[in-house]
């Protein structure tokens, strides 16, 4: 067996088959064996969503694949000239995985990618393409620190929303809005997400619980079944504190859903519709889970919106009731002697 291959992630057997509109996430092994299976999202990305795409799944490549993806990334002009046959001898890789590291990212085949590739070259000519921000050192003023972080923030903003499957985001919202009930995982920074999200959906009159502990939110997935919702919020995709109660809502056959930075990591074994957030770069003073937080946040006020909007002769009477309960709280008090 190859290096590459034993890298690869092998996905267990058993999957429930995928309902109507739903693209079940394929397996790395498969994309990477040159099958010909398509990506999971069947549209091309276009020239912004290729460079959010190859930021995303760079991490998770094979080292050759990487090498790949970085030269495109870096070089897309120049990448954008060269044959199959040229880019493979620039990157010391072979045309096979030149053509696979294609479909990873989304494309049919490479001359597709040659084509996004002078699409984000003419955009950087342009200035339109946003500039990838420079780390911040312990010596920064704290200006330069303000600056860098919104820049990269808006970065990771922009490569979540060109990077996520709209069906797929519509699908998890359909799923969610006719819940019986909505069970949310996440620990660490994806934890507060997570309550982030189960606060919102009791707001508009949903019942959605957030699960922090693992042994209690194993407790309580063993008591979903169909027509229930889990949620699991992992940016690494290997958590499996926030894995193994999503496993079992899967096996009760809830709908489960994962909001996650690696879509070829474990959690989308048992993830009916899987959402894709941004993979920004780390540095000594920014840890992943600031960056994979503000992605996170936003694929869940996507989420919110999107139940809000189906539930809204229920949503808005609720939001208002909730309003008008907590009004008192935010009044000042009369200041006494």
């Amino acid at each position: 067996m190859s290096s590459d291959l034993k890298e690869n992630f092998a996905f267990r057997p058993g999957r429930r088959p995928a309902g109507p509109g739903t693209q079940p996430p394929a397996p790395r092994a498969a994309a990477e064996a040159g099958a010909g299976a398509p990506a999971r999202n069947t549209n091309r990305p276009g020239p912004t969503a290729l460079a959010a795409k190859v930021r995303t799944m760079a991490p998770s490549m094979t080292r050759s694949m990487q090498r790949v993806a970085e030269a495109v990334a870096s070089d897309p002009a120049g990448c954008a000239q060269l044959t199959v046959t040229g880019l493979a001898e620039r990157t010391g890789t072979s045309e096979a995985t030149v053509v696979r590291t294609s479909r990873l990212l989304g494309y049919p085949g490479y001359r597709d990618l040659r084509l996004a590739l002078a699409g984000l070259a003419a955009q950087q000519e342009s200035g339109a393409a946003p500039a990838v921000t420079a780390d911040i050192v312990v010596d920064d003023p704290i200006a330069d620190v303000v600056a860098k972080l919104a820049l990269d923030e808006q970065q990771t903003l922009a490569d979540t929303a060109a990077g996520l499957d709209v069906a797929q985001v519509e699908a998890a919202v359909a799923a969610m809005a006719t819940a019986r009930r909505i069970d949310v995982y996440g620990v660490g920074a994806s934890g507060l997400v997570s309550q982030d999200l189960a606060q919102k959906l009791l707001r508009i009159g949903m019942v959605a619980h957030s699960h922090a502990d693992p042994h209690l939110a194993v407790t309580n997935a063993v008591q979903l079944r169909a027509g229930d919702v889990a949620v699991a919020i992992t940016h690494s995709g290997r958590t499996v504190d926030v894995i193994e109660p999503l496993r079992v809502a899967f096996d009760q056959g809830a709908t489960t859903i994962a909001i996650t930075g690696r879509p070829d990591g474990e959690v989308a074994q048992y993830a009916d519709h899987v959402l894709t957030t941004s993979t920004a770069r780390e540095s000594e003073l920014r840890p992943a889970a600031m960056s994979s937080r503000t992605s996170q946040l936003l694929v869940v006020d996507c989420l919110f919106i999107g139940v809000a909007q189906r539930t809204y002769e229920t949503a808005a009477p609720a939001l208002s009731a909730s309003y008008e309960a907590l009004a008192h709280r935010h009044s000042p008090r009369p200041r006494t002697r």
